[in-house]
């Protein structure tokens, strides 16, 4: 049965907290400072956005909740926290996880860059549920980029970032990947994206690597990872773009999303 569905963009909000938490663990190893960065998201309200259902009727379905969110997007700048808990535990992931697929020339060039004032990261979160439509990401970003636009120039937190960090759900067929291989060895037709969106980011990625949480993959976040007719090797992709890219990209969503 299809069902015509509407989606509105809300500010993040106290009582997204629960949901928001249950969102970002999808892209973390569990334990790995979840409630230090939704609380971060939710003091930054005025950059990100949830997704909820547009007008929720009474005679809907029962399990519909009207606060109920599909999604959420936002960004965590990771120069102006540095120092923070939350901030040191997401680079060090990155690191950590750089070093094993690319080596450390590529690890020494991406803590420089953390390193270096003058050029602030940015880390995009962006995860909805499954069977949202790709289409919602198009809604999500172009508000996200509408608040970073507004927020330029001001004393609010989260200013301008000059490289965006971004890290997507992705998979091959088991057996064809080698988690040691570094992604310029990786065909691309053999790695797919939980969110089709992200494939844009990747075509702009300057940095991009890979590593297996094969132990850790969940099938109600994003995208699923396990498929009845071939197994599936579950993937964490990490990409670096620059933030000259971001209209680029924009433009590609928009053309690709647009209903």
């Amino acid at each position: 049965m299809e069902m015509n569905v509407e989606f509105e963009a809300y500010s993040i909000s106290d009582n997204d907290y629960v949901r928001i938490k249950k969102l970002t663990a999808a892209a973390f190893p569990e334990g790995s400072c979840e409630h230090c960065r939704t609380d971060f998201l939710i003091q930054q309200n005025h950059i990100g956005s949830v997704i909820k259902q547009t007008d929720v009727s009474e005679d809907s379905d029962d399990d519909v909740n009207e606060d109920e969110i599909f999604g959420f997007i936002s960004l965590l700048n990771l120069t102006e926290r540095k120092g923070t808990q939350c901030a040191e535990q997401i680079k060090e992931l990155i690191l950590s996880s750089c070093e094993k697929s690319c080596g450390k020339i590529s690890v020494e060039q991406l803590d420089a860059l953390f390193n270096d004032a003058s050029w602030p990261v940015g880390f995009l979160l962006s995860e909805r549920f499954i069977n949202v439509p790709p289409q919602i990401a198009l809604l999500m970003h172009q508000q996200l980029q509408k608040e970073l636009a507004e927020v330029h120039g001001t004393n609010k937190l989260c200013g301008e970032c000059f490289f965006y960090l971004l890290i997507s759900k992705t998979f091959v067929e088991a057996g064809k990947n080698n988690p040691k291989k570094k992604w310029s060895s990786q065909e691309k037709d053999e790695l797919m994206s939980a969110s089709a969106e992200e494939e844009i980011f990747y075509e702009k990625a300057i940095l991009k690597f890979n590593y297996s949480v094969q132990e850790e993959s969940d099938t109600c976040l994003g995208g699923r990872w396990s498929f009845d007719d071939v197994p599936m090797k579950p993937l964490q992709t990490v990409m670096l773009i620059p933030g000259d890219k971001m209209d680029e990209i924009m433009g590609k969503l928009k053309e690709h999303l647009s209903l």
